[in-house]
């Protein structure tokens, strides 16, 4: 009798499901969209831990039916999500608030505290990482300091794929790649912290229990089952953060490995065999998901959101029908650096290399020239800039990259994978079915069932090249040229973002 793998990843938009043979081919995918996040204010951004919920039990119960199979069929299941968000419970686990997630910016003054209390240094030396405002303690602390009623009631969290392991099972746990983003684990010894909970007063009884991401650390309760129509007992995998579960379905496992992933953010992923760090903290390190095995990334905040914002700034003009492959196709009909039009992608602030919450976007160059199509490629190739400079990074701290691999919605425009390969300076390679993190989800959980005995062997069964995009010559001659213009765009801008956050927070209210 077959048995079936389900995979689960909680996004920001959505939540996907996805069904795999043993052999890795893919069987059914169902995805379920999530209310858009709230921002009550500049730089927030929540959403309800419960709207997760039911678009995970929606698209496990479709994706189930349009494999014309049963719950019972699943003989593991593993999950992934977003990562750095804080659902806050209290007694009887009710939910305390709504999640505050990755993209939030709020925790400026904690990041400033912990870097006061603790030391960047010294943070970077138990945590891998410094104070970002992204991260999980950032927004513990914040509404410690900010909605003192609800800490009073708080008893524990959980990181947004955990709440949904917790609905499904009753347990609290998580996997070391997602906790990584918490700043509150030891990533070099792939354990909590011993020093930094006592150090900002946290209590260590909320951290819920951390596994290995392949190890089967929950089962499916009676209430998951009436929810999910998954057989009540099935085995749950601790499963991964998106990133790390993204990796793992591009194939991403083995040292020298590297992916460079466009979706809502951009991620630059490298896999290590140890735990690499930049003294400054400008890139990530992780646990992978594979065990004994790590991770750097860079990311970009504003990645695919860019050519979204872009997007949806122009659907509000009148008369505007507009899709994105139209203006894709406008961009490809023209040159290669956009007649010298430069886009930063700061959207959201910016993570890597710049850790600068209050840097925003800017188009640079505009001239009566310029068309829709040079404003369209500029996007285009200011979020690849940005992606390189994760790139220079790893060059800095000699992690070895030997091939880079594409996912995400930046993956499937033959335009920007090109863009990609002339600004990077190397072939770029596409999978034959990039499924994304619950397609990894589900190859931890083939893991962990005995499907294969590791996740590399996994990956080699299961993921395979497809396509290969060679850079052009020329365009590279171009785009090496426009990214030494780029990388003086940051420092120009700096003082002037000051500026307008500054006069922002003296705005005469409505």
């Amino acid at each position: 009798m077959k048995s079936y793998l389900l995979g689960l990843d909680v996004g920001t938009g959505g939540t996907r499901a996805v069904l795999i043979g043993e052999d890795g081919a893919m069987i059914s995918s169902a995805t379920r969209e999530h209310q858009p996040f709230a921002s009550p204010h500049n730089g927030w951004a929540e959403q309800d831990p419960d709207d997760w919920w039911n678009a995970a039990g929606g698209a496990v119960r479709d994706c189930i039916t349009k494999a014309q199979l049963y719950g019972e069929d699943v003989a593991c299941a593993g999950l992934a999500g977003q990562m750095h968000g804080a659902v806050l419970l209290g007694d009887n686990d009710q939910v305390l608030r709504p999640a505050i997630i990755w993209c939030d910016q709020r925790t400026q003054e904690e990041c400033d505290w912990l870097d006061h209390t603790v030391g960047r240094e010294r943070l970077i030396q138990l945590t891998c990482n410094p104070p970002l405002t992204n991260f999980t303690l950032t927004k513990l602390l914040w509404v410690r300091n900010h909605e003192p009623r609800v800490w009073q009631r708080f008893r524990t969290f959980l990181l947004p794929k955990d709440y949904i392991r917790f609905r499904l099972t009753g347990e609290h746990a998580t996997d070391m790649a997602d906790a990584s983003g918490t700043l509150l684990l030891d990533v070099a010894r792939r354990r909590w912290s011993s020093e930094l909970p006592a150090t900002v007063d946290l209590p260590e009884s909320c951290l819920p229990r951390v596994f290995e991401s392949v190890e089967v650390c929950a089962r499916v309760s009676d209430d998951g089952a009436r929810a999910t129509g998954l057989r009540a007992g099935t085995p749950i995998v601790a499963g991964a953060g998106d990133q790390a579960g993204g990796a793992i379905g591009l194939g991403i496992v083995r040292p020298a490995d590297v992916s460079a992933t466009i979706g809502t953010s951009g991620v630059v992923f490298a896999a290590t065999d140890r735990p690499a760090m930049d003294p400054k903290g400008r890139v990530h390190t992780f646990c992978h998901a594979v065990p004994d095995r790590w991770h750097v990334m860079g990311v970009t905040q504003a990645a695919g959101l860019s050519l979204r914002w872009f997007h949806d700034l122009l659907a509000g003009s009148p008369n505007y029908h507009k899709s994105y492959e139209e203006l894709i196709t406008e961009a490809a009909a023209t040159p290669a650096g956009a007649n010298g039009l430069l886009w930063a992608p700061y959207l959201m602030g910016e993570r890597t290399p710049h850790l600068d919450p209050k840097a925003r976007g800017a188009l640079v160059g505009l001239s009566a020239k310029h068309a829709r199509g040079h404003v369209v490629r500029a996007i285009l190739e200011g979020v690849g800039f940005s992606l390189k400079d994760t790139l220079a990074l790893f060059d800095e701290m000699k992690v070895p990259v030997r091939s880079i691999r594409l996912g995400g919605g930046g993956a499937r425009s033959a335009l920007w994978r090109q863009i990609q390969a002339d600004i990077y300076g190397q072939e770029v390679e596409i999978v034959d079915a990039e499924e994304g993190a619950a397609y990894g989800a589900a190859l931890l959980a083939g893991v962990a069932h005995g499907v294969w005995n590791s996740v590399e062997e996994a990956c080699e069964c299961a993921v395979h090249v497809a396509t290969r995009v060679q850079p052009h010559p020329a365009a590279m001659d171009v785009m090496r040229r426009q990214y030494e213009i780029y990388r003086t765009l940051y420092p120009a801008l700096k003082p002037i973002f000051a500026k307008l956050n500054n006069n922002k927070s003296r705005e005469i209210p409505n």
